[in-house]
């Protein structure tokens, strides 16, 4: 089963990450929805912005239709995250807080930053422009969702998370120009990503504010 997974990445890298990336972010948003006491409706959306969200931005910027609007298969794979969550919750107490879902949200962060530094390859961009497309579609689902959640998106103020990304698509703009295959470029990418994630939420990792930096004080003492 191994070896079959791995041979599909090599033919395919784009479609293997897309798949497990829209399923896991699917199950993390609605996660977040079940825990605000959303209805049915409001958990679905929810899950389907957060697994939608980062790969709309990403195919508007290189200048394409969303891959959503264009097959009832991606929409298939929303719904059934979606559906994972809400099993969760009936076998959970707290089913956003769970390791599960957490290591859910680390796998979805590194499909997604993957698949945008594929796109982002493909439609020839500059090196920053790969990894800036890298981390919007792994971590713009996430932002918009907290938009509808009415709260400030929690990338710019907590956890090492959309470093992740940048360093996931950092990594692959590397490989790539080391020379290697795309299968393990993908391969490199996503290892980075979720290995430098799982190690933040395990070991409590955090960028330094300005306060810890002791910015803000100076800041405040010059006006």
């Amino acid at each position: 089963m191994v070896a079959a997974f791995l041979e599909q990445v090599l033919i395919d890298p784009f479609a293997v990450m897309n798949t497990i990336g829209l399923v896991a972010f699917a199950l993390v948003g609605a996660a977040k929805g079940i825990r605000e006491e959303f209805d049915v409706f409001g958990i679905s959306v929810v899950g389907l912005v957060t697994a939608f969200g980062g790969g709309a931005t990403r195919d508007v910027l290189v200048g394409r239709t969303p891959l959503a609007l264009q097959s009832m298969g991606e929409v298939s794979l929303g719904f059934l995250g979606v559906g994972l969550a809400l099993l969760l919750s009936v076998l959970l107490e707290s089913p956003d807080d769970h390791p599960i879902t957490l290591v859910a949200d680390a796998i979805g962060l590194a499909a997604f930053a993957t698949a945008g530094a594929i796109v982002a390859t493909e439609a020839g961009i500059s090196p920053f422009g790969i990894v800036t497309v890298s981390t919007i579609n792994a971590v713009g689902g996430g932002a918009y969702a907290d938009i509808l959640l009415d709260r400030s998106p929690f990338i710019l103020f907590e956890d090492f998370y959309a470093t992740a990304a940048v360093l996931g698509g950092s990594t692959y703009w590397l490989v790539t120009v080391a020379g290697a295959a795309g299968g393990l470029t993908a391969a490199a990418c996503a290892a980075m990503t979720v290995g430098t994630r799982l190690l933040a939420v395990t070991r409590g990792w955090h960028l330094p504010t300005a306060q810890m930096l002791g910015l803000a004080g100076d800041v405040g003492n010059s006006r």
